[in-house]
């Protein structure tokens, strides 16, 4: 991480894990721990809060490093690449969309769209690249960790 998004990234994690906390329905399997669901010999798996938290900035820094997007399509495209594992609400993304702009990581634009409608359009700045490399080289290094303490290889999507 850069060394200058040290203590602001822990204010942010902390609002993530207040708004993922919040957001996600209360059930006795589900406090405060990776809990899976098994129904039908199929294992699904839901992120912790602070797993969801944690993995927040790096990936919308990566789904902004593939293009500009607006919240919403955000919200989707990491859905989709996690098959459904991860499920942000706009509640949970947007003060970090926010907080990633005053980071000055992105920048955002009002445009209409196709449909007439005006969306906030976010993009990756000069500051947001630096800090998305920093992260990669971070959660691949815990990857590579895990991946050799579990004795396994990566189960590539």
């Amino acid at each position: 991480m850069l060394e200058s998004h040290r203590q602001p990234r822990g204010r942010a994690l902390a609002l993530l894990q207040a708004a993922a906390c919040a957001a996600r329905p209360t059930t006795r399997t589900n406090e405060n721990r990776l809990t899976s669901i098994a129904m039908l010999g199929i294992s699904y798996a839901m992120l912790s809060k602070e797993l969801v938290a944690a993995s927040t900035v790096p990936l919308v820094l990566s789904v902004l490093a593939e293009g500009e997007s607006y919240g919403y399509a955000l919200i989707q495209r990491v859905r989709e690449l996690s098959g459904g594992g991860i499920a942000w609400t706009e509640g949970m993304l947007y003060p970090v969309l926010h907080w990633m702009e005053d980071e000055r990581l992105v920048e955002s634009e009002w445009k209409e769209a196709d449909t007439g409608r005006r969306r906030k359009y976010y993009r990756l700045r000069k500051e947001g690249r630096k800090a998305l490399h920093a992260e990669k080289q971070q959660w691949l290094t815990v990857h590579t960790t895990l991946t050799k303490l579990w004795k396994t290889q990566p189960n590539l999507i």
